[in-house]
């Protein structure tokens, strides 16, 4: 497998992910959006620039989306007391708690339709490597990647 092709795995399996979670406005936003909303619900109270470092966006891609999303009630933002300088975002309460109450979306159906198939074991067999390939690639694996 090539890079290109691993990056292209990437986006269809982040397509499938998008159609596998609950309709709340989140499918409709950008990429690049979404990244830094995800970013911050995996590391709360983190600064613009770490969100930045984590998602390789330029810093002022990181603001836009920041403000965009504090302006939609998704994320909320806060003058970091030990470095004045610096602005802390965390997600919303709201939805921290909404996002909790909800069931979890299985992924069964996008895969069947993405293979293009109704065969139960197929499925099975392609979810199941897709959580091996989760619990192997943990969400720190990119920055081991880029040390």
């Amino acid at each position: 497998m090539t890079g290109l092709e691993l990056f292209l795995l990437g986006r269809t399996l982040m397509k499938l992910g998008e159609e596998s979670i609950h309709r709340a406005g989140f499918n409709e936003l950008p990429t690049s959006v979404r990244s830094v909303l995800v970013d911050v619900f995996e590391h709360p109270s983190t600064s613009i620039r770490e969100i930045a470092a984590r998602t390789g966006f330029p810093q002022s891609l990181v603001s836009a989306s920041v403000a965009r999303l504090r302006e939609g009630g998704a994320l909320v933002t806060a003058v970091d007391p030990v470095d004045r300088r610096r602005t802390l975002v965390t997600p919303a309460p709201e939805l921290v708690g909404v996002t909790a109450g909800l069931a979890p979306v299985p992924i069964d159906g996008a895969v069947g339709v993405a293979l293009r198939t109704d065969d139960p074991a197929e499925v099975a067999e392609v979810v199941l490597a897709l959580e091996t390939l989760a619990r192997r690639l943990s969400p720190d694996a990119l920055e081991r990647l880029r040390a």
